[in-house]
């Protein structure tokens, strides 16, 4: 395989001594021949910089000011030398064929500019592959939010230029902001279904668990402005309103844990805009009844009592 397409495998790290050293030999295992590594220590304090040292010639490391997540992924793409490049989150890791099954389940990545795949999601030693409905085309995926998590991807680098790299302003929702630009731009995507990437979950701390109103704010913008595209070029209908209908719903029950009132006035909001369904894990029968019939700040009410008050 003399004539594999050259990969850079890209590390955006910060603050990541605990994790950073699975994941660059994560990268370093690959499979795939033709790999290189680059690190981008994003002003890191801790001992970081000393570990991604210790590999020596074997990766590229870059240090940054601490410019956040974005800004790395972007100065990974500067210095980036292969054609396509895989971003990995400093305490997340790939498995072995991460490469190699991507771009063996997609002819080397003929005619696209995106491959995607599900992750695995590793919690409490446990792990489980991300969801993606067979069903689903993929608007509906992003709509539902079930295009991976950012090690779930390989872009075309050539791609990933033309539209500008990540967006530095972005406090969350950072690949699917990408996602969406991508998908109005018109890049080429390519499902690949086998998970070859390791999403760890392992802290309350990360700044989209902190803040979940900040997120709920950002997705349903998001979700906003892929309606808007959509129904302005007559792609928006029935299965990508009920994807967003339940998204919204979902979003509006975890807004109830932080604050009932706005919870409230969110759901109305939604639901005047055609954009609330009682659908999906978060409403079940019971609950549905008890929202249908009473309202949704009731139901939420009912809810949390059963629960003993708790969140």
């Amino acid at each position: 395989m003399s004539d594999a397409a050259p990969v850079t495998i890209g590390i955006p790290c910060f603050n990541s001594a605990q994790w950073l050293g699975a994941a660059i030999e994560s990268a370093l295992g690959q499979s795939w021949p033709n790999v290189e590594v680059i690190v981008v220590d994003d002003g890191s304090t801790d001992r970081s910089t000393e570990i991604a040292r210790g590999f020596g010639e074997r990766i590229r490391l870059f240090a940054a000011a601490h410019l956040g997540a974005n800004h790395a992924r972007n100065e990974v793409l500067r210095r980036a030398r292969g054609d396509w490049i895989q971003y990995l989150d400093a305490d997340d890791y790939l498995l072995p064929e991460k490469i190699a099954g991507q771009l063996g389940e997609t002819k080397n990545g003929e005619g696209c500019d995106v491959i995607y795949s599900p992750v695995w999601i590793e919690e409490n030693s446990k792990r489980e592959a991300s969801r993606m409905d067979p069903d689903f085309d993929l608007y509906a995926r992003w709509i539902a939010w079930q295009l991976p998590q950012t090690g779930g991807c390989l872009w075309r680098k050539s791609a990933l230029e033309a539209l500008g790299g990540w967006n530095e302003t972005m406090p969350c929702c950072q690949e699917h902001e990408l996602y969406l630009r991508a998908i109005k731009a018109g890049l080429r995507f390519r499902h690949s279904p086998t998970p070859n990437a390791v999403y760890r979950i392992w802290s309350e701390t990360t700044l989209c668990r902190r803040d979940p109103r900040q997120v709920i704010r950002i997705r349903t913008g998001l979700i906003d402005e892929m309606r808007t595209w959509m129904e302005s070029r007559g792609l928006w209908n029935a299965a990508h309103r009920r994807s967003a209908g339940q998204a919204c719903f979902e979003m509006a029950r975890s807004l109830a844990k932080c604050d009932l009132a706005e919870a409230g006035a969110y759901y109305r909001e939604r639901k005047q805009r055609g954009l609330i369904g009682l659908s999906g894990p978060a409403a079940p029968p019971a609950y549905r009844l008890a929202c249908r019939t009473l309202g949704f700040e009731w139901a939420e009410k009912l809810a949390s009592a059963m629960r003993g008050g708790q969140g």
